[in-house]
């Protein structure tokens, strides 16, 4: 595990300020693993919202820094296309990768591969509606008493007076159990799906990848896995579950093994890092803003606002990115036809024309829910609502529990442009007196 060291902010922000704006990769992923990418994007906002880097390790690409243009673009699926893949990869990575796959003798896709969210109307919405019966009021109000249920399991298990690492022992928990009950998968077998979840997001050297061998053999394995489980709904009563839900319905029952596979990466991924880094950032922001925390004790009530400002404040995932399907002015720039363009959502909620205050964690906002972690348009996350009734849960019931959960040192952040969390943080629950 690569422990991040936090650079002088001084230092970090006098650079973001100081290169050429041509010179300006906002994707550098040291940035984000150090928690110093604030100052790049307060400048782009500022300076060049609609911003174009020439060359990276990504290749070339637009940058959208602001609240309104970030809408516009993700908000308009008839000129930015999902099909060529949602993220910036590392193109030297990404050559890797599919030498490990090739050497394994499977087959690569150089396009997007991610499930339905990188399809384009109308087959999106067709594979998208496939799977919403599943988080649906009605069946999360069903799951709730059992997410409690968990929830209360982990937080009694937890050691009193020593540290221990919270993403562990709590977030990876509990979004693994709630994962496993809507895939319906082998629940003894549950931390394989943050496991595979990590091998999908990390690089050799970073998270529990050892290799691009590795990483492949991981991915075989997991597609291996929703193969059987595939199969086996095929041949069962209808269920609930996600993966029921794609064999029952004719359209998505029809897919191809690529786009199942795409699909199984998309909501293991999408219901993994949302929820999981979110719980870890609230205790993070909760612990550098004490008088949140003070206000939060005192008034449970605050939950639900609380919820919505993390999900703002700590942006799980930082970015998604879109193809031009034809030349767009945006902000009085030309994105041409076949051009990149990335969508910082992490910059536009903390755009200061759009929230009062942005930097600041504030859990009573007059509008918490006002934020752009979970995008807009056709693409908005469908398990939002399942990623809000796992933060509500664990908090009611962590308030139950314990006056105080203390942060020691600094958290590991994620070695990822894209998944904006933690890969451990250290906590103490102080024993009572």
């Amino acid at each position: 595990m690569n422990i991040a060291v936090k650079p002088e902010a001084g230092v970090e922000a006098g650079e973001a300020w100081s290169l050429p704006l041509e010179e300006l990769n906002p994707a550098r992923v040291d940035r984000f693993q150090n928690d110093t990418i604030w100052p790049v994007f307060e400048r782009l906002r500022r300076d060049d919202p609609i911003h174009f880097t020439p060359d990276s390790e990504y290749g070339p690409y637009w940058s959208i820094s602001r609240w309104e243009d970030i809408m516009a673009v993700d908000t308009n699926h008839i000129d930015f296309s999902s099909a060529e893949g949602i993220t910036l990869v590392n193109r030297r990575m990404l050559e890797e990768q599919e030498k490990a796959f090739i050497a394994m003798g499977r087959e690569v896709r150089r396009r997007g591969g991610a499930g339905f969210i990188t399809m384009d109307e109308p087959e999106h919405s067709v594979h998208r509606k496939a799977v919403s019966p599943t988080v649906a009021p009605a069946n999360l109000s069903r799951m709730a008493p059992t997410v409690r249920e968990r929830a209360g399991q982990i937080l009694d298990s937890l050691p009193i007076g020593t540290p221990f690492d919270w993403v562990d022992l709590v977030s990876k928990e509990l979004t693994a159990m709630t994962l496993a009950t809507l895939f319906d998968f082998p629940f003894e077998e549950r931390r394989k799906l943050p496991y595979w979840s990590d091998m999908v997001t990390n690089q050799p050297g970073h998270g529990p990848v050892q290799s691009w061998q590795h990483k492949a053999e991981a991915m075989a394995e997991c597609f291996g896995a929703f193969e059987g489980m595939w199969n086996e709904r095929l041949a069962s009563e209808p269920g609930i579950d996600l993966i029921s839900m794609l064999t029952q319905h004719p359209e998505t029952r029809a897919m191809s093994r690529e786009q199942y596979h795409g699909t199984v990466i998309l909501l293991i991924v999408g219901g993994n890092d949302t929820t999981r880094n979110t719980i870890s950032g609230s205790v993070y922001a909760l612990n550098q803003n004490p008088d949140q925390y003070d206000k939060l004790r005192a008034n449970p009530d605050l939950i639900s606002s609380m919820v919505s400002e993390t999900i703002r404040w700590q942006t799980p995932l930082a970015h998604m990115r879109r193809t031009a399907l034809r030349d767009v002015e945006i902000g009085g720039k030309t994105i041409k036809e076949g051009d990149r363009v990335v969508m910082w959502y992490i910059s536009g909620n903390r755009d200061e024309s759009v929230i009062d205050n942005p930097n600041a964690y504030i859990i009573d906002r007059e509008r918490p829910r006002h934020h752009m972690s979970f995008g807009f348009g056709v693409h908005r996350c469908v398990g939002n609502r399942v990623a809000e009734l796992q933060l509500t849960i664990i908090w009611e019931e962590i308030l139950k529990r314990f006056p105080r959960i203390e942060l020691v040192g600094e958290p590991v952040r994620n070695y990822s442009s894209f998944v904006h969390g933690f890969e451990s943080m250290q906590v103490v629950i102080p024993a009572r007196n």
